[in-house]
């Protein structure tokens, strides 16, 4: 994989930068880094390129982030989504495919969802990772292999990496794991750590730490994986996905999820919620009181009929909001962003909730912050050099401003033609750079696993 051009030049027609849109403006780069944001002179000169710059001709925005990510869901796409059933009637084809999974073809898998996202802008992806083992749970020789596919496959994509290591210990509420999911548990929490602490994810990936669920890991060792993750790293939780959830946690506990996350010492600046459909109150007050990040990934919920989260009322209480594509029915973080909006307007009965440049800092900086990098997802100096053009000569967005409200409500990851991660044009005039025929790639990773 070619590394990022030592010193770069990129003029963009229209960007959105951290005080608002701009025109004509040249972006310098050196490594993986902005070094330089230069406005336009005055006009005429400002609408000319310098000599020597890439030219991004359309809407220019931070690389976007896709906070919550199952990869090998991608193998459902079309194969799920018109039957009738639940969360619960889904999660048994889910399975399925998981038990067909080894590290290469994982690999194989991940690179190329990894690719399809960084088409559609994407240029950090949080993978939830609980594939840790083979099949019944034996363990490969190295205990990290499907961690390492994972990371590996993200930056033969080109694009970084959260990788979200995921404790998985029990079936549900005092129950035994299914055959199904032995290979997602390490035993016992002690276990988990184990592993963790040996996996290096290697350049451009950090390591994060993940608890499946309340009914996944009993709530003494959520306090052991809260405690690991306070050393210094993120640490993300599905949370009230389903009412079902919330039953049985409160028939068990005697509180809701979020509760016993906070009474665990889970939720706090550096906690994610994943979801976070079915929350009361006092667990949004919960959320807002600690700083703490809900990522909502509507395209997933819809499919599984889950609900529409208060995102309005987490955002009034100080929560931050990220954007996941989750079981990647859709990848398009546009989507996600607007469907934020649109959803929770067929709840309320109210529009403008959320204004277009709040849902796209949900999409860019608060999704890259709730995955660890927090210099990134803004175009300014110092910043990873991440940029996402949008095309403003598509069906979608012709005659549309150079606003963020072009790229929330009108743009579609179609209209995205050129991508910059870290340095790095890893998509140019809308062709990957990195990973050739990228549907052909998809098509032959799928037919492996299914």
């Amino acid at each position: 994989m070619s590394a990022p051009d030592p010193d770069a030049l990129f003029w963009c027609e229209h960007v959105l930068l951290p005080d608002g849109p701009a025109s004509g403006v040249a972006v310098a780069v050196s490594g993986d880094r902005f070094t330089a944001v230069t406005p336009a002179a005055a006009p005429p000169a400002g609408a000319t390129p310098p000599a020597g710059a890439t030219v991004l001709r359309g809407l220019t925005v931070p690389g976007l982030a896709n906070a919550h990510s199952h990869a090998f869901h991608r193998a459902l796409r079309a194969r799920t989504h018109d039957g009738s059933g639940d969360f619960w009637t889904w999660r048994e084809a889910m399975y399925a495919v998981a038990e067909r999974l080894d590290p290469d073809s994982y690999l194989a898998l991940a690179r190329a969802v990894y690719a399809e996202m960084a088409l559609a802008g994407i240029t950090v992806v949080g993978e939830f990772h609980y594939l840790h083992h083979g099949p019944g749970g034996a363990p490969y020789a190295d205990p990290n292999a499907m961690g390492a596919a994972v990371a590996q496959a993200a930056r033969e994509a080109g694009i970084r990496i959260t990788v979200l290591d995921t404790c998985y210990l029990t079936g549900g509420f005092g129950q035994d794991l299914t055959p199904a999911q032995a290979r997602f548990s390490d035993g016992d929490v002690g276990g988990w750590l184990g592993r963790v602490s040996r996996f290096d994810p290697g350049p451009g990936a950090k390591l994060g730490a993940a608890v499946h669920s309340v009914r996944a890991v009993p709530a003494r060792d959520v306090e052991m994986v809260a405690e690991w993750a306070a050393r210094g790293a993120v640490l993300h939780a599905h949370v009230s996905e389903q009412p079902a959830e919330n039953e049985a946690c409160l028939a068990a506990t005697g509180r809701t999820p979020t509760a016993l996350l906070h009474s665990a010492g889970a939720v706090a600046s550096n906690f994610t919620a994943v979801h976070g459909t079915h929350l009361t109150p006092s667990d949004i007050d919960l959320y807002g009181m600690n700083r703490a990040t809900v990522c909502f990934c509507p395209t997933t919920e819809r499919d599984l009929a889950d609900g529409v989260g208060p995102a309005g009322a987490l955002r009034a209480a100080g929560a931050a909001i990220s954007l996941g594509s989750d079981s990647h029915a859709v990848i398009d973080l546009f989507e996600e962003a607007r469907g934020v909006e649109l959803d929770e307007r067929l709840v309320t009965g109210r529009r403008g909730t959320h204004p277009a440049e709040d849902l796209l800092a949900a999409a860019t900086a608060a999704g890259h912050a709730c995955l660890g990098w927090r210099d990134a997802g803004r175009i300014e100096p110092g910043a990873l050099a991440d940029l996402v053009t949008i095309s403003l000569d598509t069906p979608r967005t012709a005659g549309c401003p150079p606003t963020a409200a072009t790229a929330v409500f009108a743009a579609t990851a179609a209209d995205v033609r050129h991508v910059v991660a870290s340095g790095r044009v890893v998509v140019a005039d809308g062709v990957h750079t990195l990973v050739e025929d990228v549907p052909g790639a998809l098509r032959a990773a799928i037919e492996a696993v299914r």
